[in-house]
C-alpha cells in the first residue's frame, strides 16, 4: 500500500492540523502516512485525538523545521528539518509521495533536488486548477520557472494535458498559450516562438488564450512562464478576497440585503466549495519523480487529508508512466524536448 511522507511542521497551523489531516486520511480514506517532525509534539496530538502510532501512522522524528520567512535554499542545508527528511524518505523509496504546507520555495527545492525530476522532464512545473462555470482550467506554470524557453512551454503543455486527462478525467483537453490577443502572431517573443511548436504537436491546441479565457471555461490547459502565471494567480486570489469583502459590506447596509443573503446561503456555500482550496487539497509539482503536493500555508486538517488523497491519485493513475508516453507521442515530429 502506498505511504505518503507528510511534513508535519510546515504551515501556519502545524503541527496540530497537519497531524489531524493525516488521521483523517487514514480514517476516511484508508491512506497511510509518515508523520515527519517533532516526535513529542506529534505524540501529544495523537493522544489527544485518541490515536496510537501504527504502521498506518508512523512518526519519523525531525529536530528542525524550515520557517516561512527563510530563503528556499536553506532547506538543502537543514538536513534535519521535517521537510528535508520527508523528501529523503521519498528519494530513498521509503515513502511514495510528499505533502507539505510549508515554505513553498523550500518545497520546490526539495521536489527538484531531493525527490528529483523525472528523467524525461527538463523542468518540473506547478499547475493549478482554477474554477470556471464548466469545471476547471489548469494554468501552468505558476511560479516554479520564471524564465522559460519555447521547449519548456511545449513540455508544460504536454504535462498539463496529461494532468487534466489522467487526474481530472477530461479527455482530449483543449490547450492554449496565454497571450495578449487571440490571433496568431500576437504576444511576446516567447509566445510567438512557442506557438508553432504547439501547433505542430499532437495536442488539441486551440491557439492563443487571453486573460478572459482563464475563467471562461474555453480552455482546459493554459500555459505560460512562471513569472506571468504567478502574477495571474496572486491577482486572482486578491480579486476574490476583495469581491467577498465588498459583498459582505454591502449586505450589512440593509435588512433586506441581509435577508436576501440568508436565502442565497445554500448557493453561496456551493460556490465556496468550488473555490475552496481545502477541497482541492493542494497543487502538484508536475514532473517530479514521485508526487509532490504543495498545499496552502493556512491548510487545515481537511486540506491536508485531500492533499494526501491527491498524492495517492497520482500513484493509482500511474501519472509518470502516462507522462513518459505522452512526451513521446504528443511532441511534434522531429522535435526533441
Amino acid at each position: 500500500m502506498p505511504k505518503i511522507a507528510v511534513d508535519c511542521m510546515g504551515g501556519d497551523y502545524a503541527p496540530e492540523e497537519i497531524v489531524k489531516g493525516c488521521i483523517l486520511a487514514y480514517k476516511e480514506l484508508g491512506l497511510s502516512t509518515y508523520l515527519v517532525g517533532d516526535r513529542k509534539a506529534i505524540e501529544i496530538i495523537l493522544r489527544k485525538e485518541g490515536v496510537k502510532e501504527s504502521e498506518a501512522l508512523t512518526i519519523v522524528h525531525a529536530e528542525e523545521k524550515v520557517e516561512m520567512h527563510e530563503p528556499p535554499s536553506v532547506v538543502l542545508k537543514k538536513k534535519n528539518s521535517s521537510l528535508y527528511v520527508a523528501g529523503m524518505l521519498v528519494r530513498e523509496g521509503e515513502a511514495d509521495g510528499l505533502v507539505s504546507a510549508g515554505n513553498t520555495g523550500a518545497v520546490l527545492a526539495v521536489g527538484k533536488f531531493v525527490v528529483g525530476t523525472a528523467e524525461e522532464v527538463e523542468r518540473p512545473t506547478i499547475g493549478v486548477p482554477l474554477p470556471n462555470p464548466k469545471g476547471k482550467t489548469v494554468l501552468l506554470d505558476v511560479g516554479a520557472n520564471v524564465d522559460c524557453k519555447p521547449r519548456h512551454l511545449l513540455q508544460f503543455a504536454i504535462i498539463g494535458h496529461t494532468y487534466v486527462e489522467e487526474i481530472l478525467s477530461i479527455k482530449n483537453p483543449r490547450v492554449g498559450i496565454l497571450s495578449i490577443g487571440e490571433e496568431e502572431g500576437k504576444g511576446n517573443e516567447l509566445v510567438k516562438e512557442t506557438y508553432p511548436l504547439l501547433k505542430m504537436s499532437k495536442l488539441n491546441f486551440l491557439g492563443n488564450a487571453e486573460g478572459r479565457d482563464i475563467y471562461a471555461g474555453t480552455f482546459d490547459v493554459i500555459v505560460c512562464d512562471g513569472f506571468v502565471g504567478n502574477v495571474v494567480l496572486k491577482a486572482s486570489e486578491s480579486l476574490g478576497l476583495a469581491v467577498i469583502q465588498m459583498i459582505k459590506e454591502e449586505v450589512q447596509k440593509s435588512l433586506l440585503a441581509r435577508l436576501g443573503a440568508l436565502l442565497m446561503l445554500p448557493a453561496l456555500n456551493n460556490f465556496k466549495k468550488k473555490a475552496d482550496f481545502a477541497e482541492y487539497g493542494g497543487i502538484p509539482l508536475l514532473g517530479a519523480k514521485k508526487p509532490v503536493i504543495i498545499t496552502h500555508g493556512r491548510a487545515n486538517a481537511k486540506a491536508i487529508k485531500n492533499a494526501i488523497r491527491v498524492a495517492n491519485e497520482f500513484l493509482t493513475h500511474r501519472f509518470n508512466e502516462k507522462l513518459r508516453e505522452n512526451l513521446i507521442k504528443l511532441a511534434p515530429e522531429g522535435v526533441k524536448i
